[in-house]
């Protein structure tokens, strides 16, 4: 492997953190937007603060090092992306500036009505982010990002392939999260709640399956490289993702929900890496290829380093984060009230 495809390596690897971690996350403001008002919905705004509560702010590491890594290893592919995209990277700026704000500051409102602004804020910032990240995976993937940055600032980001991922980025999100959260209520032992997102998750899973398959009509036609791509090389991670996916229904359906966990990540990296694979060798498609891309190879290597002092001294105090969060022992407390829990 060559040091460009290095780099690119390890970006990707990043892309695929921020989409599993990030994504729960995301993924949980949007049941927080329906879950219903203060009474019927706070025991699953207990869970979800519960569940998150450690860990928001750690999953955007993920974000900044993809764009460092873009920034610093590919500068004018970061440039073109930049001049081209900002729009909908300042709604992406906007939902994370707004979401975090809202998750802060709504346990300390001084009032009902303040709680719910908060709440509300940081339930659409939840939605509008990972759409909006997803229109903007659709606009790289469709090549309509010039190598000279100068595309048009608003067609370039609303084709067909940005819409189809977006949409998927939002259920794919949602699907994360009710699993997560549906094993995190068991093990807390509340069987309301647990039910919900067991319930929940088959839904999404069954949504996300769908908008998939029926995303590869435009997809066809708005980003046909792309699609020769994963129908050649990311083949494997396509068909490794629909396993997974239908591995985490069936466990779902016998309640086997820590390991559908497990299943539902699997299925959701794979098709994250089955797009990177299937847009190789592009970085900006039918535009600029990686290589091309590629700032000097000692900035490269600088980036290698780095990574890997950062993967000894970052990466093992992030995993034990997780760690801990997943063992409930960070977190606010949860109480186990027993209020109406819908399906």
């Amino acid at each position: 492997m060559g040091l460009t495809n290095a780099v690119a390596l390890v970006m990707f690897a990043g892309i695929i953190a921020y989409a599993v971690f990030a994504g729960a996350d995301f993924g949980s403001g949007i049941w927080d937007l329906g879950a219903g008002d203060a009474d019927e919905g706070g025991p699953t705004r207990r869970l979800i603060d519960h569940a998150i509560g450690p860990v928001w702010e750690a999953n955007h590491v993920w974000l900044i090092f993809v764009l460092v890594f873009l920034w610093t290893g590919f500068p004018e592919a970061f440039g073109s992306i930049m001049s081209t995209l900002y729009v909908p990277f300042s709604f992406v700026a906007l939902g994370i500036i707004f979401r975090g704000c809202g998750f802060a500051f709504r346990k300390f409102a001084e009032d009902l009505a303040m709680a719910r602004i908060f709440g509300t804020a940081f339930a659409l910032s939840s939605l509008i982010t990972p759409f909006f990240l997803g229109m903007i995976a659709g606009a790289i993937a469709s090549g309509r990002v010039p190598a000279e940055g100068v595309g048009n600032r608003w067609t370039s980001w609303t084709g067909p392939t940005s819409w189809v991922g977006g949409i998927l980025a939002v259920l794919t999100c949602a699907y994360l999260a009710a699993v997560f959260l549906a094993a995190d209520a068991e093990r807390l032992g509340h069987a309301g709640l647990t039910e919900r997102f067991r319930r929940r998750s088959l839904t999404t899973a069954v949504l996300a399956g769908a908008a998939a398959i029926g995303g590869i009509f435009p997809l066809a036609i708005d980003a046909d490289t792309l699609v020769d791509g994963l129908l050649g090389r990311g083949v494997a991670l396509l068909i490794i993702s629909g396993v997974a996916g239908l591995a985490s229904v069936a466990l779902l359906l016998r309640h086997r929900l820590q390991l559908a966990r497990i299943s539902a990540v699997v299925a959701v990296a794979s098709v994250v890496g089955g797009w990177g694979v299937g847009q190789y060798p592009w970085v900006l498609v039918d535009e600029v290829t990686i290589e091309d891309a590629a700032g000097d190879p000692a900035t490269l290597w600088g980036l290698l380093i780095a990574f890997a002092i950062a993967g000894v001294l970052v990466l093992p105090s992030l995993g034990y984060l997780y760690l801990l969060t997943d063992r409930s022992v960070l977190g606010t407390e949860f109480a186990h009230e027993t209020n109406h829990v819908d399906a």
